[in-house]
């Protein structure tokens, strides 16, 4: 198609040369999840807001992509070599046990008002370990066998896991049933981490490209449009021509069709027919679910990269949409505080005033620690704890031996 990856020569990304398009459209990310969790998601009439029928399961989606692309840049976007595995599985780890933490610590809160995804991220960086020593191409294969095969495999033994929760997962949770929140992470909760491992090779394979190539970028935003349209024109004719709505009311009733279609589903769609895999509602993590919001995740992504690459208007841009690349650098830090603040007393406003309070708060705050401090506490944290756990694990552990006389 044109794209050609990064040499393996290739620096890794810096805070000097970070590109604003990445962190805008993980700002764009993380101000679409706190407007799921602020905003009420239905109107009067109980049909679907718009504006949450633009951001479900897109924003969370883009999150997760980002997250395959945030790893590509630190393993120097490229495959990583058998040499270097201790460090960067040390590293990894980590991060996962740094994120990890800080969403079981924020399970406290309530998840009717907010689902907490950072331990589901958590999850997602530990199955990123033996991704990031594949090749571009096996990482290609390797995301087109997750979107077909593991909704298959979900949907024949899912019946034989513990029922999820749907609690936000935390400390207690994890000493009761560790066994049960382990399912839930991986395979049965709202962010299920093994169908998302299609999310995170998606990330590796666009963060190992030239992303500062305007071509690239037109690519990625002409290649995940075409992809989410296609998904979605599939999962249209497979419901429609085919018959398969037909088939999900006789098994399922029509409120609970006409739920997941609007609403979407908590992670997973029921096992009462093979048909629903052929839906592409927000949070179904079917395979043109997944299909469709990698497609979204791309395209916008791309977009953001060509709007602030462009040679002629790159520069205005770049200017114009700082405020949401500075909530993007600092992500962790604003979607905790988020999180705590929804949950907290503070919270006396009406929906939408809430989350505009919320969206300027964390746009002050963002623009202003980054001019004046860098790097986002939180970010600071786990990128300090992942750099002493890698450079631990560089060092030579084996003892020498003892000479005799």
């Amino acid at each position: 198609m044109g794209i050609r990856t990064r040499s393996p020569r290739a620096a890794p990304a810096t805070s000097a040369t970070r590109l604003v398009g990445v962190d805008a459209t993980r700002g764009i990310a993380v101000l679409g999840m706190m407007a799921v969790h602020a905003l009420y998601v239905a109107g009067s009439d109980g049909d679907p807001a718009w504006w949450y029928s633009i951001v479900s399961g897109r924003s969370a989606a883009t999150f997760a992509v980002l997250a395959g692309v945030g790893i590509a840049f630190t393993t120097r976007r490229e495959q990583v070599s058998r040499e270097r595995w201790r460090p960067v599985t040390a590293s990894l780890v980590a991060r996962a046990l740094a994120v990890g933490l800080l969403g079981l610590a924020l399970g406290y809160t309530d998840s009717g008002i907010a689902a907490v995804i950072l331990p589901f991220y958590a999850v997602l960086f530990l199955f990123a370990i033996p991704l990031v020593f594949l090749s571009t191409r096996s990482l290609l294969v390797t995301g087109g066998v997750v979107v077909v095969v593991v909704p298959v495999l979900s949907h024949l033994f899912r019946d034989a896991l513990p029922d999820p929760r749907y609690d936000n997962p935390s400390f207690g949770y994890l000493a009761d049933e560790p066994l049960g929140l382990l399912s839930e992470l991986a395979v049965t909760g709202i962010y299920p981490a093994v169908p998302w491992i299609a999310y995170l090779c998606a990330g590796l394979v666009i963060g190992r490209l030239r992303l500062s190539s305007v071509r690239v970028d037109a690519w990625l935003l002409a290649g995940g449009a075409a992809l989410a349209a296609a998904a979605s024109a599939l999962s249209a004719l497979l419901l429609g021509p085919l018959g398969g709505l037909d088939r999900l009311v006789a098994v399922g009733g029509s409120g609970v069709v006409e739920s997941v279609l609007e609403f979407g589903a908590p992670g997973a769609t029921p096992t009462t027919s093979w048909w629903w895999l052929a839906v592409d509602a927000r949070h179904s993590s079917t395979p043109l679910d997944l299909l469709h919001t990698i497609g979204t995740a791309t395209a916008l992504l791309g977009g953001m990269l060509l709007l602030t690459n462009a040679p002629k208007v790159g520069a205005l841009a770049r200017r114009l949409v700082s405020p949401l690349a500075a909530i993007g650098a600092l992500t962790l830090t604003v979607y905790s505080a988020h999180i705590a603040f929804l949950n907290s007393p503070l919270d006396r406003f009406g929906a939408l005033t809430g989350y505009l309070v919320q969206v300027a708060v964390a746009i002050a705050f963002a623009m202003a620690w980054r001019r004046f401090v860098g790097r986002g506490p939180l970010e600071w944290a786990v990128t300090w704890l992942a750099g002493r756990a890698s450079a631990v694990a560089s060092k030579d552990w084996v003892r020498p031996r003892r000479s005799f006389p």
